[in-house]
């Protein structure tokens, strides 16, 4: 048990983070609407708009940003590990998406990523690294997906390498702020970013 009350370790055998957890998945499936919200943002058939379409989604921006939080908060490797297992598994949700792979409750799905990284950010959960890296992992594949079914097929590669990039610098921007945040404002003004991408997630199921 961490010395500050409001900060929590994971801990399988005592502490019940992963019941927090499953509580704001379910809390926030009955927040969303399971209309889709992504309608694709231009063409999506080249490495430019693989590129600009996690920049034109707030959704995308937020959740990105949150795991680098995160990663902060966490340290050691989850700085490396947590964004290279997103980076990873939304290539794979793409392919999938790509290849035909229909999956219910995608926007669900990214809209509670926002809020849970959120939640993860602003109690300071400090998850061991492997566990981060599997719900990092777990939302990412749906963040693909949805890069997946805007994808034409003549342009898979360069538009797959044009998004991989871009969230790999919204992972880089999010540490970089979280790293600041830490060294000049303290812990509690990171985490009082993951409190604003809660409301962020919130407010956007609603609208």
């Amino acid at each position: 048990m961490a010395q500050n009350s409001l900060v929590f370790t994971i801990q399988f055998d005592k502490e019940p983070i992963m019941r927090l957890i499953l509580i704001c998945i379910a809390l926030t499936g009955a927040l969303v609407s399971p209309a889709l919200a992504h309608t694709g943002v231009g063409q999506a058939n080249s490495f430019t708009s693989g590129i600009a379409h996690p920049l034109n989604g707030l959704d995308h921006i937020l959740a990105m940003v949150a795991v680098g939080l995160w990663a902060v908060l966490v340290g050691g490797r989850a700085i490396w590990v947590w964004p290279m297992a997103f980076v990873g598994t939304m290539l794979a949700g793409f392919a999938a998406a790509a290849l035909g792979l229909q999956m219910p409750y995608v926007e669900p799905a990214i809209w509670s990523s926002i809020i849970i990284l959120g939640l993860l950010v602003a109690f300071a959960v400090k998850a061991p690294v492997w566990v981060g890296a599997a719900i990092a992992a777990l939302f990412a594949f749906f963040h693909g997906h949805v890069h997946g079914t805007e994808a034409t097929a003549a342009s898979l590669i360069p538009y797959a390498a044009g998004f991989a990039l871009a969230t790999a610098g919204l992972h880089a921007a999010g540490i970089a702020l979280g790293l600041f945040a830490e060294r000049s404002l303290g812990k509690l003004a990171l985490r009082a970013m993951g409190a604003l991408a809660v409301l962020s997630g919130i407010a956007l199921t609603a609208g």
